[in-house]
């Protein structure tokens, strides 16, 4: 399984309440969002794991090419206007690409829930992406989804207009022909990733929604106590 880290984003929101390492170096209990992340994927197969990170992130790449030395990492070092912008340098980078695994590098789930995941991506053959998505709400801006019965995915909307029980979660699995897409979308000024998901639809891709049980965007000092929170032995299932 390939897997792709969206780690380019500024985190100008923790900088602002005092955090000033790059975020995906923001600790869980004494772990590194980036290596939580790493090691998750080692444990799920990967075959290599390329991230993407700004040209200000010093730190981070020296952190991540030691980490190069014993894992499977690609790093790409590029700052971009957006987290689409992100996935197509992501992705261009390897163009015989047949399927991935994409996130961005504040989730916070359950390790459980995610092999689950990617064992269900891995076995459906009648989808061409797999979306994670959850009840659980604390994003500023969510991304709700409406899914039919079977959990097939029929529109992403920035209210909540059919009273879906479901948001985007921030990971992303991808087959051949939804990775297709990316590059059309740039190419044509998409630059957000819900507007990416949309033309997804709009261009026939078959997504399929995947709940979890809860996922964390880190994006304050605060979300780092409530991360730690969910990942506590006592909250463990």
């Amino acid at each position: 399984m390939n897997y792709a880290i969206i780690a380019a984003g500024e985190g100008s929101r923790l900088a602002k309440e005092g955090f000033k390492l790059p975020k995906p170096m923001v600790s869980l209990y004494g772990e590194m969002l980036i290596d939580r992340l790493i090691g998750i994927f080692m444990r799920n197969n990967a075959q290599r794991i390329k991230i993407i990170i700004n040209e200000e992130s010093e730190s981070l790449e020296k952190h991540l090419t030691e980490l190069s030395r014993t894992f499977p990492i690609d790093i790409i070092k590029k700052s971009t206007p957006s987290s689409l912008h992100s996935v197509y340098e992501l992705l261009k980078s390897d163009p015989e690409l047949d399927s991935v695994c994409l996130t961005t590098t504040d989730t916070v789930f359950k390790e459980e829930e995610f092999s689950e995941f990617i064992d269900y991506f891995q076995e459906n053959s009648s989808i061409d992406g797999l979306m994670a998505v959850t009840s659980f709400i604390d994003d500023e801006s969510p991304l709700y989804v409406s899914v039919n019965s079977q959990n097939g995915i029929t529109a992403f909307t920035d209210q909540n207009v059919t009273q879906t029980s479901f948001v985007s979660g921030g990971i992303y699995c991808l087959k051949k022909n939804a990775i297709a897409v990316v590059d059309k979308a740039v190419k044509n000024g998409t630059s957000r990733m819900r507007n990416f998901q949309r033309q997804l639809l709009e261009n026939g891709i078959r997504l399929e929604a995947y709940p979890f049980s809860k996922i964390v965007d880190v994006d304050h000092v605060s979300d780092i106590r409530t991360a730690e929170l969910f990942l506590s032995p006592e909250n463990a299932y």
